[in-house]
């Protein structure tokens, strides 16, 4: 059965993972990931997880990528705390735990729907582009993009860190707890030792050279040359301190004193590729407050978050573009659905390419991209019975003339996902980056730095046209991350979202197609074998019932490839009960009361 993916197939994606240096895909050992679980509650979780089962909670529920950090959250809700004071006490964690995937020195997005009125918004903590910045940021000498990673190594690739502000914003807005206890199980998880993970043991492996090329980063990931080991104990005392002056002085250290100082130094001063990051572009950055993107989707309304982020349209477009089809008359194993689910995949990165980006600087027809009638007008291509031979943009309805080039701008598969609902009714669904796995490899303050600039198109023009995702000074880099709350008559009914650069917005769309079409619960959902299609071949999960269908969809038109897939999804489904997913490609787990 499709459903089938099993620990014994997860082990298999390990090893020709770790080849993939610098790509936050490696999958976690089954044992070594259920010997993080340190309280009876995360053990027990994780055997739920292992044995296919959601957990089933009725006050609260938090699904998160690491045992240690969902156990610090926990400690919050059960507490009284809010789910906003929960995510900051899981995000400090994580930072710690899994420092390649997200931390302080990265940003975040973050979507909220709020218990008591009902309302929803967002806040975008995304990196900025230094004021400095210029469209040539990326570019050699000739005027010619980079190598990808001769952008991302070093300080040139280093936008403004978001995620100390939204930490603080939003515990501004909602939190109920003191904010200086929020962070007492990272301080003393960082002073006292946390015991490495099999995921970061594989992680630091596999990117040894580059972590390798920086003193300060080598010193704490290759202690003596080596790399850490699963099951060493690290300490972390320069984290220690840092969070301990975030708990005492708020977010003042981060952005106007000392910790702003070593960070803009550390930028500054890298021999091999500096950055142009400066004093002032700290202490000038501020999170907004955005109205989330919200697209029909039967009887529900799918709600995330918009430009700079593609996620909320693209997903909004894949489910709107599918809304005349009968998906779950079709189910997951038939390859007819999956074609439908491809090329509207491929019609929404087709627009995401020429139009999405930092809506700040650039226009961008947010509503006219999730239009009912647009999205209509458009499913008619998807009426054959093979794959679309070529797919382009639409022209949504806009009042703007929109002369822009086609781009599709790299983003490695890494960040991170947290998924929270509290006693008070309030939802929190927020993913986190530092872009690609451990970032810049710069650390500073115990937390790399973040290259989210990379996530910039290299090019600023195609053939004179301009690209909406070109660097501009104080610009937001677009991004894929698609943290979402589906609503159904104004109520949450699933709160969901996942790392995994650009083919997030794929793990997304069909999570909820699982669970909304399918009726699979939410461990099923986020299990489920991954099929992604972004730009015309069809990537299918390896060692699982995905690669069952290679033969169909190639016989339909599509060339597939067979490789790792893997996601960080987690998950809550609302209803008379609360049941947590946590992805079993990775070591998280969901805990709840």
């Amino acid at each position: 059965m499709l459903l089938r993916i099993g620990l014994i197939a997860l082990l298999a994606l390990t090893a020709p993972a770790r080849a993939q240096q610098a790509s936050d895909t490696v999958a976690p050992e089954a044992a070594g990931a259920g010997s993080l679980a340190t309280s009876a509650e995360a053990r027990a979780s994780f055997d739920a997880k292992a044995a296919g089962r959601p957990v089933e909670a009725r006050n609260w529920m938090i699904s998160a990528a690491n045992p240690l950090a969902v156990d610090a959250g926990a400690k919050i809700l059960r507490a009284g705390g809010s789910a906003a004071d929960a995510m900051v006490a899981v995000q400090a964690v994580l930072g710690l735990v899994e420092p390649q995937s997200s931390g302080l020195g990265g940003g975040a997005f973050l979507v909220w729907y709020d218990g008591a009125s009902g309302d929803m918004t967002t806040l975008d903590g995304r990196e900025t582009a230094p004021l400095a910045a210029t469209p040539q940021l990326f570019q050699d000498a000739d005027g010619e993009p980079l190598q990808f990673f001769d952008a991302v190594v070093g300080g040139r690739s280093v936008g403004t860190p978001g995620i100390p502000a939204l930490l603080h914003a939003a515990h501004t807005r909602w939190g109920r707890a003191e904010w200086a206890g929020l962070f007492d199980d990272a301080i003393a998880l960082a002073r006292d030792g946390f015991t490495v993970s099999p995921r970061m043991e594989a992680m630091v492996a596999g990117d040894a050279e580059r972590l390798a090329r920086h003193e300060v980063t080598a010193a704490y990931l290759l202690p003596n040359g080596a790399p850490v080991n699963a099951g060493d104990r690290l300490t972390n005392p320069a984290y220690a301190d840092t969070l301990r002056q975030l708990a005492d002085h708020g977010t003042a250290p981060f952005y106007t004193g000392d910790i702003a100082a070593d960070i803009v130094n550390t930028v500054r001063g890298e021999t091999d590729n500096p950055g142009v990051l400066a004093k002032v572009d700290l202490a000038i950055y501020a999170v907004k407050e955005r109205a989330p993107v919200c697209a029909r989707y039967r009887v529900w309304q799918v709600c995330g978050m918009g430009p700079p982020s593609s996620g909320a349209l693209a997903v909004g477009q894949i489910l709107g573009l599918l809304e005349g089809t009968d998906m779950a008359a079709l189910g997951p194993r038939s390859p007819e659905a999956w074609r439908l689910i491809g090329d509207a995949s491929r019609l929404a990165f087709a627009d995401r390419g020429r139009y999405v980006a930092d809506s700040d600087f650039v226009p961008v027809p947010t509503a006219g991209l999730v239009d009912p009638g647009y999205l209509a007008a458009r499913a008619e291509l998807l009426g054959g019975d093979d794959a679309l031979p070529e797919v382009s943009p639409g022209t949504p309805e806009f009042d703007h003339s929109l002369n822009r080039a086609d781009d599709a701008a790299i983003e490695m598969p890494s960040t991170s996902h947290i998924s929270i609902v509290d006693q008070y009714g309030n939802a929190l669904s927020m993913t986190s980056s530092i872009e690609n796995a451990f970032g810049s490899r710069l650390m500073v303050g115990g937390f790399l730095l973040n290259n989210q600039l990379t996530d910039f198109s290299f090019r600023s023009h195609r053939d004179g046209i301009p690209i909406a995702n070109r660097v501009e000074p104080g610009k937001r880099p677009r991004s894929s991350m698609a943290p979402t709350i589906v609503l159904k008559d104004g109520k949450p009914v699933l709160v969901v979202g996942s790392p995994g650069g650009s083919q997030i917005i794929g793990y997304v769309a069909k999570t909820i197609i699982a669970h909304l079409d399918w009726g699979m619960d939410v461990q099923a959902a986020v299990a489920l074998p991954h099929l992604v299609n972004r730009f015309g071949p069809y990537e299918l999960e390896i060692a699982t019932d995905a690669l069952d269908l290679a033969v169909p969809l190639r016989e339909m038109g599509y060339e597939t490839n067979a490789r790792p897939l893997t996601s960080g999804l987690h998950a809550i489904s609302i209803g008379q009960t609360l049941l947590g997913g946590a992805d079993p490609r990775r070591e998280g787990i969901a805990i709840g009361d």
